[in-house]
């Protein structure tokens, strides 16, 4: 069936596949660290400290990473990304007294270099496979790419809770590097040779985005990931495990149900902004959508200093934040893979999902921090301010698409 679909295709659907299988074990993990050293007695930023590396090695790969695709090809920074991600669930899978702080960050150090390389490869793969000149198809094919993986990271945070509960942390871990495993040798065998390998060797120095849109975007880019971690990592789950009382699986069943959703709208935001009026998205479109997103935070902070019922205002406003940061991401994803040059093209997106991984950085220490500090209210305030912030820079951002 695959070979009656075009060579474009066929590697769209691949590349989609890797990241799919890859999202899975990842929104896995995630919620399965979260809630396993919560119930060990780990603090909230305790918790936050255990993902440090993982979103620090994520900026260090991302800059690293886009000139590694360049030189080599984006089939092999993909492949390598799989085979790492496996190898850090096999680290989990050591007795319980050697699973020590200082051991799983540095499993998750390697997990978050397998993310970013993987991601990086995904994205920058699709500037590759749609025609130029075709922004309306790039922005579907993006929005597609980056809807279906959060809508699977979703069902990652799901199955990580309830794998938690049926099988334990250590079953749970090894049935994940096996069926990843699997995904690595298919891939090995199937995805395109030299896809994305710039015709002229990239020096060390290229890393660095020498483009003002696009240093203007990743710097919306990193407020607009902290802004969404600052609460989501580690202060939402313990939030309603400990304040709402809400069992694991009850924890994980909900914010996999807001990434599927908030999915589900990033594979649809060409629809809300502006396809229907054959128009491409531009830098006015990040600032018009940024714009009411600060105010979701900020009205969902005030209304719990007031003492107003918390879940009710948790459940709606978190439902309201994530309809709208989904068209937000979506349209940053569009406008970094079209102001990138085509020509080593993981150049720029490295350098773009760089400043995302910083801001995923921020969000997270500052997510465990401050509530333990303060508390979900002070969270969300800071929220609001960090969207207010890529508002601003996005104030600066080219009015036509692909003007870089």
């Amino acid at each position: 069936m695959l070979q009656r679909l075009s060579p474009q295709v066929r590697q769209y659907l691949l590349i989609t596949g890797n990241y799919w299988a890859f999202t899975l074990t990842d929104g896995a993990l995630r919620m399965l660290v979260v809630l396993h050293f919560h119930q060990l007695g780990y603090s909230p930023l305790q918790v936050a400290l255990l993902f440090l590396f993982y979103e620090i090695f994520g900026v260090i790969t991302n800059l690293v990473g886009g000139w590694l695709g360049a030189r080599i090809g984006l089939n092999r920074t993909m492949n390598i990304g799989l085979a790492l991600q496996v190898i850090a669930l096999a680290m989990l899978l050591v007795p319980a007294a050697w699973l020590t702080v200082v051991w799983v960050m540095a499993a998750q150090a390697l997990s978050g270099i397998a993310k970013d390389l993987n991601k990086m490869s995904a994205k920058s793969s699709i500037k590759l496979l749609v025609p130029a000149g075709q922004q309306g198809a790039l922005f579907r094919w993006v929005a597609l790419l980056t809807g279906s993986k959060n809508a699977l990271k979703g069902v990652g945070f799901f199955l990580g809770g309830l794998l938690l509960t049926l099988l334990g942390f250590a079953n749970a871990v090894l049935c994940m590097a096996v069926v990843l495993a699997l995904v690595w040798l298919l891939s090995l065998l199937l995805l395109k040779r030299d896809l994305g390998k710039a015709k002229a060797k990239p020096k060390f120095r290229d890393i660095f985005s020498k483009s003002r849109a696009i240093n203007l975007l990743s710097a919306a880019r990193l407020f607009l990931f902290g802004a969404r971690d600052v609460w989501f990592v580690v202060a939402l789950p313990v939030f309603l495990a400990d304040v709402l009382g809400w069992d694991f699986w009850q924890v994980g069943g909900f914010l996999a149900a807001w990434v599927i959703g908030y999915g589900v709208v990033q594979s649809l935001a060409p629809y809300f902004t502006g396809k229907r009026g054959g128009h491409v998205p531009d830098g006015r479109s990040a600032l018009f959508w940024a714009l009411p997103l600060a105010g979701v935070p900020a009205l969902m902070a005030g209304l719990l200093y007031q003492g107003q019922p918390a879940q009710t205002i948790v459940i709606a406003g978190l439902a309201l934040f994530g309809v709208l940061f989904a068209v937000n991401s979506s349209l940053h994803s569009f406008l970094i893979v079209s102001y990138a040059a085509e020509d080593g093209v993981s150049l720029d997106v490295g350098f773009y999902y760089m400043a995302n991984a910083m801001g995923r950085l921020l969000g997270t220490v500052l997510s465990g921090w401050i509530y333990q500090v303060a508390g979900l209210p002070a969270c969300l305030a800071v929220s609001a301010l960090l969207v207010a912030l890529a508002a601003a820079v996005s104030v600066a951002l080219p009015r036509h698409a692909g003007a870089a």
